[in-house]
């Protein structure tokens, strides 16, 4: 129950209430709360009805007070151990870069809706990726609610606004092309082997015939590759943190994978093999003891963004048509869907845990294919 009472100020008599809130967690001690201002003893009487309501719904006084970074460091001490340290240090710098700028200092129970849509609309106009910020940030707030610090998620009925591009139609009425045509591909492996290293060559080469990921290629060891059986194992990535190189499992159980290898693939395999026991035979010295199929000078692994640096810099010596790295596991399933493959089939080959994934690509598959399916019907018409 509430107490009230009068007390004098300058500007004349107004009204408070102290209430016992019951036992503090962290002191073990009783406490009470006292809040002070109002106009009439009604005024007082209904604010305290209200903070009583708070405090029956578990909003205890002591996380009255918390600030968005305080419950955000709560949430996240539990969440890192959940996760890989490659998405841990994802989060850290989504939060540290722009989400804790716009809402650590601020209370997390005065934090409003709108205040929370004006943040998005913010982020929108410099990220792409701004619905990933609204993810991360949201999961503070359904801890804060978990834990009955707040009552109502405001973040919850945020929407993502529009980027200015995707209301104007493109001039050919299509979105940028990350993948490359048949034709584009010949003509990217050529320049490779004639330009490149060996090394390179065949590193561009297995990301093209594989779809792999390039922490999975990167993190390849010889004893992933069965030669007589003609498969490849992916069954780890590689990961950098603070200088320090890790080799972690991958995102989800259908991550890894055993695919199979054409003989033209396995022929480059072999070749580098012989090439790299040349070079130990030569040198036994020079490389570290990790198996790995590609490595720097010294027998380290390559830097994860090192086939990034090398794609960008033959796109833009021979003016090829710009795509990322990504973008080469998305030509891989594209011409496997051109060559017949089913999406099953895909889905397994590139190690897709949900077929929407495979899907996806499958919805953006080459303009070729789009011309084959008028001839197809054509052909069956006249038969």
């Amino acid at each position: 129950m509430a107490s009230f009472q009068k007390y004098q100020t300058k500007q004349g008599q107004l009204w408070m209430f102290k209430m016992d809130t019951g036992i503090n967690p962290e002191t073990g001690k009783r406490q009470t709360a006292t809040r002070r201002g109002f106009k009439t003893k009604k005024e007082a009487q209904a604010a305290a009805a209200k903070f009583e309501q708070e405090i029956e719904n578990g909003l205890l006084i002591n996380n009255n007070n918390l600030t968005y970074e305080e419950v955000y460091k709560q949430w996240f001490e539990n969440h890192s151990k959940t996760i890989k340290p490659s998405t841990k240090k994802t989060i850290e710098s989504k939060f540290n870069k722009h989400i804790l700028p716009r809402f650590g200092k601020l209370k997390i129970k005065e934090i409003t809706k709108m205040y929370c849509q004006k943040v998005i609309n913010e982020l929108a106009e410099s990220i792409t990726s701004v619905n990933d910020y609204k993810i991360q940030a949201n999961q503070v707030f359904k801890y804060a609610m978990k834990m009955d610090i707040i009552l109502k998620n405001p973040m919850e009925y945020v929407t993502i606004p529009k980027r200015e591009e995707e209301l104007i139609a493109s001039i050919d009425g299509g979105e940028e092309r990350n993948y490359w045509r048949k034709d584009e591909i010949k003509r990217f492996l050529s320049i490779a082997k004639n330009e490149l290293t060996q090394r390179d060559h065949l590193l561009f080469h297995l990301l093209i015939y594989t779809g792999a990921r390039k922490g999975e290629v990167l993190a390849l060891t010889w004893d992933d590759i069965d030669f007589k059986a003609g498969t490849i194992h992916f069954g780890k990535t590689l990961f950098f943190n603070n200088g320090k190189h890790y080799f972690q499992q991958p995102k989800t159980a259908t991550s890894k994978r055993s695919i199979s290898l054409d003989t033209k693939t396995l022929s480059l395999l072999k070749k580098w093999r012989t090439r790299l026991k040349e070079a130990n035979l030569a040198n036994p010295n020079l490389f570290e003891d990790n198996n790995l199929v590609f490595t720097r000078d010294d027998g380290l692994p390559l830097r994860l963004a090192y086939p990034n640096d090398k794609l960008n810099i033959v796109i833009e010596k021979h003016k090829l048509h710009k795509i990322s790295i990504h973008g080469l596991r998305h030509t891989h399933a594209s011409l496997l869907f051109e060559a017949g493959a089913s999406i099953k089939e895909v889905q397994e080959r590139l190690g897709h845990s949900d077929i929407q994934m495979t899907m996806n690509i499958y919805t953006h598959v080459t303009d070729h294919v789009k011309e084959q399916t008028a001839q197809k019907f054509e052909k069956y018409i006249e038969l």
